[in-house]
């Protein structure tokens, strides 16, 4: 069985068999907490020609995605996965909190940040 997500949730359990699609951001990561899967990156060209890459992850595994795109996880025992966000948008969410502060917001100001 496939599924297919617009958007990823924190975690996701998956039966052995089942396949789930879903959108990532460039430098988005995977964490494979339990189980064993793998993961077709996102279709990218080499000359004229179209090719995906398969990773097998392992159970502790963690699996950074250099490319945006939609992937998809195939489980091959019962998986328990955890989808991060890349660096750059946690980074960009504390600034937005922090903006949202008015002290922090002049502290900003008064500092350059």
């Amino acid at each position: 069985m496939i599924t297919t997500l617009s958007q990823a949730p924190d975690s996701i359990v998956l039966e052995p068999g089942q396949s789930l699609r879903l959108p990532v951001d460039a430098g988005a990561w995977l964490q494979l907490a339990e189980g064993r899967a793998r993961v077709v990156s996102p279709p990218g060209w080499l000359g004229e020609t179209v090719f995906m890459t398969e990773t097998p992850l392992e159970e502790g595994d963690v699996h950074r995605l250099p490319h945006g795109g939609w992937i998809e996880v195939r489980a091959l025992t019962p998986v328990h996965l955890r989808v991060h966000a890349p660096l750059a948008a946690q980074r960009a969410s504390r600034a937005a909190a922090a903006e949202a502060r008015p002290v922090m917001r002049f502290v900003r100001l008064l500092t350059g940040w």
